[in-house]
């Protein structure tokens, strides 16, 4: 019998006019991390969804990979997110830890793939140094940034904190990726218009 976990299956309060929004997942055998942000042309964030799907109830560990893959599928159903950011996997110290993980970051990707989502991918440390500043930052400081940078006031459980950390990870790296391209559109621009000046001369 599979267990679901308590996910609202709505639709999101928040609108994303002229947003790109982003689902981050923090993978895991016994809790998975889901967190969702709009990330509007500015390069400003907002909180729109975090929950925790809780697969403890299933003591059949197949079990608990389908449930990962059907709450997430439900989740894109109901927030329709534009792209997907996922937390690498790690080599635990336990080979037997390392392989369920990576295993329940499979039925994830599958979940989201599935709708034709784009995945990207950001280590750990990657994580930590864009939202905190430091690669070797404690997990009670990634919630504590994440609840200040989106504005919740309520304490945030960890593994949905450290989803919408990977989420807004990848909405700084998007954020950047813009800035360069357009810094790169308007020197193009300007060596152009320097040129075409110079021709009067």
């Amino acid at each position: 019998m599979i267990v679901r976990a308590a996910v609202p299956n709505h639709e999101s309060r928040i609108t994303n006019h002229g947003s790109i929004r982003i689902l981050g997942i923090d993978p895991g055998s016994q809790r998975t991390g889901v967190g969702i942000v709009d990330i509007d042309a500015a390069g400003r964030t907002t909180h729109v969804f975090h929950a925790a799907v809780n697969l403890l109830d299933n003591d059949d560990f197949p079990l608990r990979l389908k449930q990962i893959f059907d709450e997430l599928y439900e989740i894109v159903l109901a927030h329709r997110p534009h792209e997907v950011a996922i937390e690498r996997v790690f080599m635990a110290r336990n080979p037997d830890s390392a392989l369920k993980l990576g295993q329940a970051r499979g039925a994830a990707i599958c979940a989201v793939v599935a709708h034709g989502l784009p995945v990207a991918e950001y280590s750990a440390k990657e994580i930590k140094q864009s939202v905190v500043g430091g690669g070797g930052a404690e997990k009670r400081q990634v919630q504590h940034m994440v609840s200040i940078l989106l504005n919740i006031e309520r304490k945030l459980q960890a593994d949905a904190a450290d989803a919408l950390a990977v989420a807004l990870t990848h909405a700084h790296a998007r954020a950047s990726a813009q800035r360069m391209r357009a810094g790169v559109a308007l020197a193009t621009r300007t060596r152009g218009t320097t040129s075409s000046w110079r021709s009067f001369r």
